[in-house]
């Protein structure tokens, strides 16, 4: 079992930065992929990125070079920095585990409860 909690969200303007957290419980959260995944007013949740049990990245291409996830095992925390951000992004970000990597919601185990980014322009 995972719990896992979002934090970090918030109002911010275009082209600032925001540093978002997935805190974790559970003892085996290291041998658990981590997901972040956006869902925007009336559209679908879409995958943004990343990191896998052995530190490999992956990113949407509407993010590559300016959000960069890493992981703090010790912590038991994954992290999202958000940079240059675009008024597109404002949306919720749930982060979510699973034993494989997968780009598709469906396929994941757990989320946590999500965290309001809004961009203003």
């Amino acid at each position: 079992q995972v719990q896992l909690v979002e934090s970090g969200g918030g109002l911010v303007q275009a082209g600032g930065s925001l540093r978002l957290s997935c805190a974790a419980s559970g003892r085996t959260f290291s041998t658990y992929a981590i997901h972040w995944f956006s869902q925007a007013p009336g559209k679908e949740r879409e995958f943004v990125a990343a990191i896998s049990a052995t530190d490999i990245t992956y990113y949407a291409d509407s993010v590559k070079g300016r959000f960069t996830i890493s992981r703090d095992n010790p912590q038991n925390t994954v992290y999202l920095q958000m940079n240059s951000l675009k008024p597109e992004d404002t949306a919720i970000y749930y982060c979510a585990a699973n034993l494989a990597i997968s780009y598709r919601p469906q396929y994941m185990v757990y989320w946590g409860q999500g965290t309001q980014v809004t961009l203003s322009s």
